[in-house]
């Protein structure tokens, strides 16, 4: 991880302005960040999204999922330099797994296209991750947390499934089901990511437990949609999450007793006897 901190030079740029970029008054990186802005008929909102984007980003990935509006053309002209990448199937999952695949920064940032994240809390992921971190976790329900957005169905909801990971994975989180997150590029190769839909943030924030990763929670405040509706179902989305809850438990449970009776383990422990 290529990385610096250091103090703000009141009046003079750096004398490695070349090298890092400047994201705040003290703190100055190398490693290039991508935004992966997955999008749907979202016009009408990405003007809210990116004119929160710190100008400092490596480069915007959209990924447009068909959409039938001017997303496209609405991106381009508020991010000259946007990357826009079709995407192959449908699904949240399958949007950013695309996002994902485009992206030449070192540092990934997801963000949502509904006008629903704040921009300027990137700053905040990154320097989690740059101070040694793997993956920012963004927290609604984190002491400086919020959410505009959740009914208290929905809150409830995910205090019940984030409970089960907790116990069941031995995490720590006070949040699950929340799309803004950041990681280190290399993580994508420990958490192999193969689902469609919303439960993808699930995953990401199970897998990433089960391979040790270093996770730190990201106090965020998550705002209403500006416009238009979510795609996002309570309740038909809340069973695909605790579908893959279950699943990842069997899962892990597989593993372990494979690992007891592999042959290796068989040797050593006529060995030790």
């Amino acid at each position: 991880m290529s990385s610096v901190l250091r103090p703000a030079s009141s009046g003079h740029r750096p004398l490695t302005a070349g090298k890092y970029r400047p994201i705040s008054t003290h703190l100055a990186i190398a490693p290039p960040v991508s935004v992966v802005i997955p999008a749907m008929n979202e016009a009408e909102n990405l003007p809210y999204v990116f004119k929160t984007l710190p100008d400092w980003i490596h480069e915007v990935v959209l990924v447009d999922g068909n959409s039938t509006d001017n997303t496209v053309e609405v991106a381009r002209d508020l991010w000259p330099g946007v990357k826009v990448v079709k995407q192959r199937g449908k699904g949240k999952g399958d949007a950013l797994i695309t996002g994902f695949e485009a992206c030449t920064g070192d540092i990934i940032v997801m963000v949502d296209a509904d006008g629903s994240a704040d921009g300027n809390e990137i700053v905040s992921y990154v320097s989690a991750l740059v101070s040694g971190a793997d993956f920012a976790k963004g927290s609604r329900f984190a002491n400086g947390g919020g959410t505009d957005d959740m009914t208290l169905i929905r809150k409830l909801g995910n205090w019940a499934l984030c409970t089960v990971v907790n116990r069941k994975f031995g995490a720590r989180y006070t949040d699950l089901c929340y799309g803004y997150n950041a990681f280190w590029r290399h993580c994508l190769d420990k958490i192999d990511l193969d689902c469609t839909g919303f439960e993808v943030e699930t995953l990401m924030n199970i897998r990433v437990v089960k391979a040790g990763l270093k996770v730190q929670e990201i106090p965020s405040h998550e705002y209403l949609r500006i416009h238009g509706a979510s795609n996002l179902r309570a309740v038909r989305d809340g069973f695909r999450v605790l579908k893959v809850i279950l699943k990842e438990r069997s899962n892990r449970r597989a593993l372990r007793a494979r690992a007891q009776h592999s042959p290796l383990l068989d040797t050593v422990r006529g060995e030790v006897s």
